[in-house]
């Protein structure tokens, strides 16, 4: 390996390492609020208990994101013989995978501790996972084309729609006898699905206007 391939390839692997760590902590230690969570009591009525919790779960998901995002200013992937819009692409898929997973896990473990029903923490798990890709997708794309605080500004208002929708379903719905989920396909088609295509529709929108950026946005914060 020459030495020009040689620093190009100890680049690369720092920033992944960086990226990789960073969230390797951020996973450890929202998977240790897990046990504080152990002395929360079991609620007859869990509706707020999982609606602060899955708010949590997306704000987990903003700051991960926002805390990788310098990490991946500059494409990871400068050794692949693709153009430059393919490799932040890539990079970016890379970060929204890096979030995603950390907030799975996060979810995992806290929704256990929480004692949900084992349906209730299967629908806690695809919540988190569906809105956390969405506002790390829509924070990389906006953060790059208009700067911080308004990438900042549309992951909270995506989160808090996402939420919304989820509480909403549930408010309408209810729980089972056991707080379970109760799973009334055409409530969620009317109350959670409207929205859930929205969020992914201006996630990807805002994602591909990011990666289509000729030029380097100057970031502040």
């Amino acid at each position: 390996m020459t030495g020009d391939a040689g620093s190009l390839y100890s680049a690369i692997v720092t920033r992944v390492e960086r990226a990789l760590t960073a969230t390797l902590l951020w996973m450890t230690t929202g998977s240790v609020a897990a046990i504080p969570s152990l002395m929360i009591p079991q609620p007859d009525d869990p509706l707020l208990t999982v609606t602060v919790h899955l708010g949590l779960l997306v704000a987990f998901s903003i700051g991960l994101t926002f805390h990788l995002a310098p990490l991946a200013d500059e494409p990871w992937f400068d050794g692949l013989t693709m153009g430059e819009e393919a490799r932040r692409a890539l990079t970016w898929v890379s970060v929204v995978v890096m979030v995603a997973g950390a907030t799975g896990l996060v979810t995992l473990a806290t929704s256990a501790a929480l004692r949900y029903d084992p349906s209730l923490q299967f629908l806690q798990m695809l919540s988190s996972l569906d809105i956390g890709w969405a506002v790390a997708a829509l924070t990389l794309g906006l953060r790059r084309r208009f700067g911080s605080q308004a990438a900042i500004s549309g992951a909270v208002v995506l989160g808090v729609v996402c939420v919304w929708a989820i509480w909403r379903y549930l408010d309408t719905v209810g729980f089972s006898a056991d707080g379970g989920w109760l799973l009334q396909a055409s409530q969620l088609n009317r109350l959670v699905l409207p929205y859930d295509m929205g969020a992914a529709f201006v996630a990807l929108a805002a994602f591909s206007l990011g990666v289509k950026r000729s030029r380097r946005t100057s970031l502040q914060g």
